[in-house]
C-alpha cells in the first residue's frame, strides 16, 4: 500500500481474527505502523486502517461495527473470519453487512475472509441438541461445518490474505 501511515485494528473473540492481524503486521513495514490492537481502544489517525472482525449474526461483532461508524475520510482493508459459512457467496454477504457501516466517505481498498475455528462448547451444544427427539434436521450438517473449522485460519488462508493485502 505504499508508505502510507497505518493502523490495525481488529476484535478478536477467539484468537482466529488476531491470527490474520499479525499475519498482515509480518508483511507491512513497522515503520509506518501507527497503532496494533483492539478496536474498542482504538483513535484511529492513520491514513490507512486494516480493519479485522469476526462474525456474529451475519456481520461484524459491535466493536468493530461501533469502530467502523465513526470513521470518516479513510482508506479501509476488511478482514474477517466466520466460524460458519466456508463459502465465498456467504463471505460476500457478511461483507456487505460490514459495509453497511461504512461512511460513504471512506474507501475500501481491499476485503478478505476466512473460516475461524469456534469453542468447542459449541460442538458439545450441537451434540446435546443431536440426543433430543425431535432435533433440528441440519445438526448433522453443524457438526460437519465445526469440524471443518477447527484447522482455520490455516497457512493457505494466511498467505491467501497476505497477497490480497499487497496487491
Amino acid at each position: 500500500m505504499g508508505k502510507e501511515r497505518y493502523s490495525i485494528l481488529f476484535s478478536s473473540m477467539t484468537g482466529n481474527t488476531k491470527e490474520l492481524a499479525d499475519a498482515i503486521r509480518e508483511i507491512l513495514p513497522e515503520e509506518t505502523l501507527d497503532y496494533f490492537g483492539l478496536c474498542k481502544d482504538a483513535d484511529p489517525q492513520s491514513e490507512i486502517l486494516y480493519i479485522g472482525f469476526w462474525t456474529d449474526k451475519g456481520t461484524a461483532d459491535e466493536a468493530t461495527t461501533t469502530l467502523l461508524k465513526s470513521l470518516r475520510n479513510k482508506k479501509i482493508f476488511l478482514f474477517g473470519t466466520a466460524g460458519f459459512g466456508g463459502s465465498e457467496e456467504y463471505y460476500q454477504k457478511v461483507l456487505h453487512n460490514v459495509r453497511e457501516n461504512i461512511d460513504p466517505s471512506n474507501q475500501i481498498v481491499g476485503e478478505y475472509m476466512c473460516q475461524g475455528k469456534m469453542p468447542m462448547a459449541m460442538r458439545e451444544r450441537y451434540v446435546k441438541m443431536k440426543e433430543a427427539p425431535n432435533h433440528k434436521p441440519n445438526l448433522d450438517m453443524l457438526i460437519e461445518n465445526f469440524d471443518r473449522a477447527l484447522s482455520h485460519p490455516d497457512k493457505a488462508d494466511l498467505e491467501k490474505l497476505q497477497k490480497s493485502v499487497l496487491r
